[in-house]
């Protein structure tokens, strides 16, 4: 027994014809006889008395066609539901990203998900690459943002943005770097303030200065982004990081910043997922998201809207 044939002889007992239900179904009179018949020998009950005027049901198919209204029915509300989920997606989608792009996307990212998903409840975490891509692997998590993460096995990558790395100091520039790029090789002679191995980050500058053969001067470690920026803006060090997580301190000039050249430190900006754990409808809405909103925001400084002292080029050219 198949919906498709209780379908077919619900039409038959509605229209009191084979004949009339064949036509409705666009189909053959006698493949429409041919299917309940086989009702009828699965039941082995007769199911239709026929009379002058067509076909009336017996008391066995009284009693089909009532549980199969029930059943036809539950089939196409099941049906609509599952059409309704599509058309206006909801659920829980649990995304972790690190302090320094979860500033920048999350708020943007909670709004437009509201504005057009507003049956989807977004969960933000903030984490270090390792840790997204530990609770990634383990179920915590739907969605991940991390940086530069190695290839494996359990998880897919993405890769959303390429984005340069920035030397950042204090305001009055206790340093003298001046304007214009800072060569890697200048950087020893900084004091600089880093987060900690295994801190993503700090590995790889680690590992671009030992290639470069220059040896940092790391004299305050800091894990918090926040109180990292908050000492160089104090004066303490100077520090690498990248421009979005900045810019609202350089727009304010309360950081100066210099593009790292010989040669440029880049970091890799990827959507991370797990292989095995089923995406469903409002993750891959929100990662449709991230997409759009990585494309629009600004992630790099802008050499026409600012300097390294962050002045315009007009007011550097006294205009």
């Amino acid at each position: 027994m198949e919906l498709r044939q209780l379908r077919h002889f619900l039409c038959v007992a509605e229209t009191g014809s084979f004949s009339k239900a064949a036509v409705r179904l666009s189909l053959t009179q006698p493949v429409l006889s041919r299917e309940v018949r086989m009702l009828e020998e699965e039941f082995g009950e007769q199911l239709f008395y026929r009379n002058g005027r067509g076909v009336v049901l017996s008391t066995a198919g009284e009693l089909l066609a009532g549980h199969a209204r029930d059943m036809v029915g539950i089939s196409d509300r099941l049906k609509a539901e599952m059409s309704a989920r599509q058309d206006a997606p909801s659920g829980k989608v649990v995304i972790a990203m690190p302090p320094s792009i979860g500033w920048v996307l999350t708020v943007p990212l909670v709004q437009r998900c509201l504005a057009a998903y507003p049956g989807i409840s977004l969960h933000a975490v903030e984490g270090f690459s390792g840790h997204v891509l530990e609770w990634l692997s383990t179920g915590r998590i739907d969605i991940g943002i991390v940086y530069n993460a190695p290839k494996h096995p359990t998880l897919l990558m993405e890769p959303l943005l390429e984005e340069e790395l920035i030397l950042l100091g204090p305001p009055g520039d206790p340093a003298g770097l001046g304007d214009g790029p800072v060569r890697v090789p200048r950087l020893a002679t900084l004091p600089l303030i880093m987060p900690a191995r295994p801190h993503g980050l700090r590995v790889q500058v680690d590992q671009e200065m030992a290639h470069a053969g220059v040896s940092l001067r790391i004299e305050h470690e800091m894990d918090a982004m926040n109180s990292t920026l908050s000492l160089v803006e104090a004066g303490v060090g100077y520090t690498i990081l990248c421009y979005a997580a900045t810019e609202p301190r350089i727009a304010a000039r309360r950081l100066r910043w210099w593009p790292l050249i010989d040669p440029p430190l880049v970091r890799h900006l990827m959507l991370a997922t797990a292989v095995q754990r089923p995406m469903t409808s409002a993750a891959k809405i929100v990662i449709r998201l991230v997409r759009a909103l990585v494309g629009e925001l600004s992630w790099t400084p802008d050499a026409a809207q600012a300097s390294p002292a962050g002045e315009s080029a007009q007011a550097r050219a006294g205009l």
